[in-house]
């Protein structure tokens, strides 16, 4: 569960090839008034772990305060964030879920119920480099969690991937699919309170 605790902890490819250029750099403002008009998204994604290994799976968002990553096999890991807490389970692990303060992770950036990044203590970082847009975050309190590098295309602004820097010299890369917004989630998916599985939804 290396990978799914550093995605927490720092909250996760080079860009996909086919991204399409952007014009210039996204303002911190733009930027918060995407992330606040996303209710709800679901879609894909494709991690790449810092031993070159591949993980894949599928994202589901509802925000405020709510994420889940469902891994799909081999990997038997589920992220989830709901309850102000992050929680990581390993459906063939005898051990206690991990958990963690969602507000200790850079996740409760795009999670918060108004995302304001330019007000927003853990950007440390704001540049672009001809064909996206990079966040920087960092949690000034915890640097040892490492940061998270978000970054943006427009026309229109989407997310379109997160790099994970641990603090310890290893990096996770995280590129989405094209996310499907406006979706009702039932609130089960973000449930803590139990063991979660494939069964929640």
């Amino acid at each position: 569960m290396r990978f799914v605790t550093t995605t927490v902890l720092a909250f996760g490819l080079g860009l996909a090839a086919a991204l399409p250029a952007a014009a210039e750099k996204l303002q911190l403002n733009a930027i918060s008034s995407y992330l606040n008009a996303m209710e709800t998204a679901q879609g894909d994604f494709t991690q790449i772990n810092d031993d070159g290994s591949i993980s894949t799976g599928t994202i589901y968002i509802k925000r405020p305060g709510r994420v889940r990553f469902e891994y799909n096999a081999p990997d038997t890991g589920i992220v989830i964030a709901g309850s102000n807490t992050v929680v990581i389970y390993d459906k063939k692990s005898n051990q206690p879920a991990e958990t963690y303060p969602l507000s200790k992770t850079p996740l409760s950036i795009i999670l918060a119920a108004n995302v304001n990044l330019s007000q927003a203590r853990m950007v440390t970082g704001h540049s672009y480099d001809g064909t996206a847009t990079t966040v920087r975050a960092q949690d000034p309190d915890n640097p040892e969690y490492g940061y998270i590098e978000l970054k943006f295309t427009e026309n229109p602004i989407e997310l379109r991937q997160w790099i994970i820097n641990n603090g310890s010299g290893s990096q996770t890369t995280v590129v989405l699919g094209d996310l499907k917004k406006g979706e009702a989630l039932p609130n089960s998916l973000f449930a803590i309170n139990r063991k979660a599985s494939n069964s929640d939804r």
